[in-house]
């Protein structure tokens, strides 16, 4: 059995992530996270006495940790999903996006480095650093157009010009210093764990609940919305089958306006809550002024991905949003667990200089 140290596996995707390697690809997993707001292990119940799930509570920043556990463990890949990941939340406060996804995935890097040194030639030669990113460092497309893995990087909001700078870091390792690296860039997840910020789980939490739906905006935003076990499947297949050095997109061929996400989700609930004094949801709807910067259209080109590896999503947005707002009806005890008073659904990403 192999063995894998993921950094965030206690994260919306993180967790995912984590349940499909253990339990569908028989993979060994070190699970360090910090557990900042958005790291729950409520996430990873089922995988509690699972003796291949080893959870480490700690900082991918903290370079004697990880040391310790890469030497400890001796795993032959590395996946990182350890980031500040919410735009709004970027605009608030740059300065912990900084720490985390720049100086902490350098930390991470470096004492990846030496670890990767101790190793004879056959296991440097199999080892494997994964950084997963967004398709957000690319900026905004126009009306039409994709994000392929040479887009010229356009970073616009503090979020995305700190994973960009990453990006670079994880790069440069390779070209630097011969590391075996490899980078995914994804577009938008949604799916089951996903903190209620994020817009799916908060449109589902609030018309639930009877509380305004807010749209940003216009609500004509683009987003492709991939589904997170597509996203995780695919992430192992990258990591089993991906050149070293090489960047690959990851989407999910659903390009939605923010509007035609809130009314499906509206929509499903009508179905699935006839009784719902709040019926029909989208009368919920209000529309907040717009997030400073807020890039118009995302949309990613994975045919590389399919080319090259032979991956493409297996959910439509239709299933997969089915089986998230399933889960989210079945799960309310986890998201109100999860709220747990530092944050209530507020808007956040507001202070535009005003």
């Amino acid at each position: 059995m192999k063995t894998m140290l993921v950094t965030g596996g206690a994260g919306f995707i993180g967790s995912n992530f984590v349940r499909t390697a253990v339990i569908d690809h028989h993979w060994r997993v070190i699970n360090l996270d910090v557990l900042t707001y958005a790291g729950n292990q409520q996430s990873l119940v089922d995988l509690e006495g699972n003796k291949n799930h080893v959870f480490v509570q700690g900082d991918i920043g903290d370079i004697e940790l990880v040391s310790t556990l890469l030497k400890k463990y001796q795993p032959q890949a590395i996946v990182n999903f350890a980031a500040e990941s919410h735009v709004d939340r970027s605009i608030d406060g740059p300065a912990a996006f900084v720490e985390t996804n720049v100086v902490g995935t350098c930390n991470l890097l470096q004492s990846s480095l030496d670890f990767w040194r101790t190793l004879d030639k056959a296991g440097q030669a199999s080892f494997r650093f994964l950084h997963v990113s967004t398709d957000e460092v690319y900026g905004s497309l126009g009306d039409d157009g994709l994000f392929t893995e040479e887009h010229q990087y356009a970073p616009n909001s503090p979020y995305s010009a700190s994973k960009a700078a990453s990006d670079h870091f994880v790069r440069a390792y390779f070209h630097t210093y011969g590391m075996p690296v490899l980078t995914t860039n994804c577009s938008n997840n949604y799916g089951p764990y996903q903190f209620p910020e994020k817009l799916i789980p908060l449109i589902i939490h609030n018309a639930v609940n009877g509380k305004p739906l807010p749209i940003y905006g216009n609500g004509m935003n683009i987003r492709d919305w991939l589904y997170v076990v597509d996203h995780c499947e695919a992430i192992l297949t990258v990591l089993e089958k991906g050149k070293v050095g090489d960047v690959y997109n990851v989407g999910g061929l659903n390009e939605k306006t923010n509007m035609d996400v809130v009314k499906t989700v509206c929509t499903l609930l009508d179905d699935a809550l006839p009784d719902s004094a709040h019926k029909p949801h989208d009368s919920l709807i209000t529309y907040v002024k717009d997030r400073p910067g807020h890039d118009a259209r995302y949309a990613i080109d994975a045919s590389k991905l399919e080319t090259e590896l032979g991956w493409k999503p297996k959910e439509t947005f239709e299933t997969g949003m089915a089986k998230t707002l399933a889960w989210y009806l079945e799960n309310t005890r986890w998201v109100e667990s999860v709220l747990d008073g530092s944050y209530q659904g507020q808007r956040l990403g507001v202070d535009d200089g005003s």
